[in-house]
């Protein structure tokens, strides 16, 4: 069991690496422009993590369903996916709100798998 001395530093030490992770761009870059790959870093790699987490989302699909005797579209499993993804795509198109456009696109998703 750990000490209260133990748990004060563990706290301690974590809000001082937390607090020097935010203020440290601040500091190095607050009198000079930064570096291109930091630039590049902030303009390019939200869409790439975005793309690998919807990659990620989708590579359990079953498309087609082979129980049956000849293999069609599982519209039922595919459907809620499908759904989601295009309402989430249009809403951030129509209104340019990323935290409206995941959370109506999961609520769609939600309600479709237990209606479908």
């Amino acid at each position: 069991m750990l000490s209260i001395y133990k748990v004060l530093i563990a706290v301690i030490g974590s809000a001082l690496v937390i607090f020097l992770e935010r203020a440290l761009p601040f500091l190095l870059f607050s009198k000079k422009n930064p570096p291109k790959i930091i630039t590049f870093i902030e303009k390019y790699i939200p869409p790439m993590v975005m793309a690998s987490l919807l990659f990620y989302c989708l590579k359990d699909i079953n498309f087609v369903n082979k129980t049956e005797e000849i293999s069609k579209i599982d519209w039922k499993g595919f459907l809620p996916y499908l759904a989601g993804i295009a309402s989430s795509i249009g809403l951030h198109l129509w209104k340019r709100n990323s935290l409206l456009s995941i959370f109506a696109g999961t609520v769609i998703y939600m309600i479709l798998i237990r209606v479908l």
